[in-house]
């Protein structure tokens, strides 16, 4: 029986080979990897994966998705919202099964309607990761990647370079998808970086914010505000925009405020 794309799930099923083909290649699976798959829907990427790995996990909402995947005897199936996963639970038990891999390698296309906070939810997890790759709305991955004082430069940008680094490493158009979505995807790269600068994350997250809440205003409006709040007495200039400001500079400013 043919499965309905469900809107509410975000629903779009990857169908293009060739596209497939390049996604898996740059994925580049090896036997014993642990790798967890978000939202493998009707196992296009699925199956060339668990067909290189031996084995897979796989994170599926779809009750009647998740019924048909666990006829397949390589797939581990979690039927669950992927938002309530605990990342560094289930990497703490593939090392207790003795899995070779020591980090989790965590792939998917990702519903569009709450990709960010996937991105952000897996962040609390990054150091339990090998690296990750999505298939997400093609300006999601340009905002991510994004350089400062360009117009892509955002919260998102900061957030995710403080932690990764990250590369678009795919186009994919509309028509690879069945239903075609209305937007143009591409596929990120994200490799945690060994030795992030430390930092009190709900902080930075808070700081990041507000700087932002107000992009086209100077900092002084808005983050000035905050900083004084707090009683911070060091320096960093407030006569710019946010999307002025390197992430080292972010970094900077929340270790500051730690002190």
């Amino acid at each position: 029986m043919k499965h309905v794309a469900r809107k509410r799930f975000g629903q779009h099923f990857l169908t293009d080979g060739g596209i497939i083909d390049a996604i898996v290649a740059a994925i580049a699976p090896q036997p014993g990897d642990t790798m967890v798959e978000i939202g493998p829907g009707l196992a296009a990427l699925t199956q060339p994966l668990v067909e290189r790995l031996g084995s897979l996990t796989v994170i599926e909402l779809d009750r009647d998705l998740a019924v048909r995947l666990r006829e397949h005897p390589q797939l581990q199936v979690i039927e669950s919202d992927v938002l309530k996963v605990d990342f560094s639970a289930l990497a703490q038990h593939f090392g207790a099964a003795g899995a070779s891999a020591a980090r989790l390698r965590v792939v998917g296309n990702l519903p569009y309607n709450i990709s960010t906070p996937i991105l952000f939810h897996l962040l609390d997890h990054a150091a339990v990761v090998q690296d990750q790759h999505f298939m997400l709305q093609k300006e999601v991955i340009d905002r991510m990647v994004a350089k400062p004082a360009t117009s892509d430069y955002s919260r998102l940008s900061v957030m995710l370079q403080w932690r990764y680094a990250m590369d678009n490493v795919l186009f994919v158009p509309p028509e690879s998808f069945d239903p075609p979505p209305r937007v143009d995807s591409a596929v990120v790269r994200m490799v945690p970086l060994a030795e992030p600068p430390p930092i009190d994350l709900k902080l930075y997250g808070e700081l990041v914010q507000v700087a932002f809440s107000q992009r086209r205003k100077i900092l002084r409006n808005t983050l000035g505000k905050w900083l004084e709040a707090r009683g911070f007495a060091g320096e960093f200039d407030l006569q710019r925009r946010a999307e002025e400001v390197p992430v080292s500079e972010y970094v900077r400013l929340a270790q500051a405020l730690q002190a």
